[in-house]
């Protein structure tokens, strides 16, 4: 009986991983053991971090919404309020590009919002 190595499934498996860690510093990209545990690591901060960039976006939308608001002397608070009132669905990425880009439709939207607030 022959003896068999599994030397091809190695080679494919210690180079997938290679690859994966091209460009890391020092033995993390040529080493297999230590690029093993990095690659792991990477992946593991990549699956996390998709999760955390849409909290990060929500806040930095918030942050907008909110800034062009106290411009218009109301909170965000009661610039939501207002507008769920008012039965006006807009998602909070809309909500602050209006706020940056277009000023007078956000406006218009403060507007509504204050009308609905005072009825």
């Amino acid at each position: 009986m022959a003896r068999v190595t599994c030397a091809p499934t190695r080679r494919k498996r210690h180079n997938k991983i290679l690859k994966m860690a091209k460009g890391y510093r020092g033995g993390r990209g040529k080493l297999f053991r230590t690029a093993i545990e990095t690659v792991h690591r990477a992946l593991v901060y990549s699956y996390r971090d998709r999760k955390v960039k849409k909290r990060l976006f929500r806040r930095l939308w918030i942050t907008r919404i909110s800034s062009s608001c106290k411009n218009e002397g109301i909170s965000y608070s009661k610039l939501i309020y207002g507008l769920n009132k008012a039965d006006i669905q807009i998602d909070r990425k809309n909500l602050a590009e209006m706020a940056i880009n277009d000023l007078n439709g956000f406006k218009k939207l403060v507007a509504v919002a204050k009308e609905q607030i005072a009825n």
